[in-house]
């Protein structure tokens, strides 16, 4: 059984799919991952991500491998893990670039394709129901209102902080960090939903899980119910 999860930046969709194929005994396929480390790629490369042409005349030099290590996805780029550098506000931000140029969503659709006919996965994203796997058994629009993504985003951000050793956000500091960010997950909406490849849209068979009052578990539950129903 494949299972396709899309929805909205920040609406929880990696950590809930990472759960919901452990439980299922499935492939995590993080496609948000292959997004950032093409990104990556393209600024190792210096090559400006609105120049469409520069990108896509370099991507095909990038060799993306998925790899598992005691159950943690790793990402290489051509033989070197960057699991951790493709995390960086300025691979986010070119990622989102990127990802709007049709060139670069159907070499990594190929790929991604491919993980999928091979094995079960559960695979996230933000057109696997509608474009990348429009026949899996599973399809599942996770969503939940901006400003909890941006409270959710916005503690992420201040535990690594505090992890680093840095210094905690004032109440003021943090309400406008919090506003910051609300209004750059609204921006990466907007795009999302209105690029000219393969926009974020809700597949007519997609079941709506809304995520905003809702706990991880209660939501991997869900899931995990939508797809007994579906063995059936």
């Amino acid at each position: 059984m494949n299972i396709a999860i899309d929805g909205p930046a920040g609406a929880g969709k990696s950590t809930i799919a990472k759960l919901a194929a452990s439980a299922l005994g499935s492939v995590y396929v993080d496609t948000g991952a292959m997004y950032r480390t093409l990104a990556l790629f393209v600024l190792e490369k210096g090559i400006d991500p609105s120049d469409e042409k520069g990108v896509l005349d370099v991507i095909g030099g990038a060799d993306i491998t998925l790899s598992y290590v005691d159950g943690v996805q790793h990402i290489s780029l051509n033989g070197r893990d960057v699991t951790g550098e493709i995390r960086t506000a300025e691979v986010t931000r070119t990622s989102s670039m990127i990802a709007a140029y049709a060139g670069v969503r159907s070499y990594l659709v190929a790929m991604q394709q491919k993980i999928a006919a091979r094995m079960p996965v559960v695979m996230d994203g933000r057109d696997i129901c509608s474009v990348v796997l429009p026949d899996a058994e599973v399809k599942i629009y996770l969503t939940a209102s901006a400003r909890k993504r941006a409270e959710r985003r916005l503690l992420q951000n201040e535990e690594m902080q505090k992890a680093n050793g840095g210094p905690a956000l004032t109440p003021e500091e943090r309400e406008t960090e919090l506003g910051r960010i609300e209004q750059e997950i609204r921006d990466r909406d907007y795009r999302d939903m209105h690029r000219e490849a393969s926009p974020l849209v809700q597949a007519p068979d997609a079941v709506v899980v809304d995520s905003s009052d809702m706990t991880i578990d209660e939501v991997v539950s869900a899931i995990l119910e939508i797809a007994e129903k579906a063995a059936k």
